[in-house]
């Protein structure tokens, strides 16, 4: 359940860039993944698969990067550091 927010979060603010951009493809999505958010980089790339089917995301790669600070302020958190898009 936990994983389904994070992935409606997600692709909420992807399609908002996607709004604002008007790409012509999104080809790569990075996020960061806090280091007390309790989900592994494999575990988030197979919902992230699964939230990306029939979107505009689908082909887009997908990099994920963990962070291991436990005092950083948003440790508990997924976080979009950005969105590739080909004009």
């Amino acid at each position: 359940m936990h994983e389904q927010s994070l992935m409606a979060d997600l692709m909420a603010k992807i399609h908002a860039i996607s709004q604002q951009q008007k790409p012509k493809n999104i080809v790569r999505i990075k996020v960061k993944l806090g280091a007390l958010s309790h989900i592994s980089a494999d575990h988030f790339k197979g919902h992230f698969v699964q939230a990306a089917k029939g979107t505009d995301v689908e082909n887009a790669q997908l990099d994920v990067e963990v962070l291991s600070d436990l005092n950083d302020p948003h440790a508990q958190e997924v976080l979009l550091d950005s969105v590739d898009v080909e004009e």
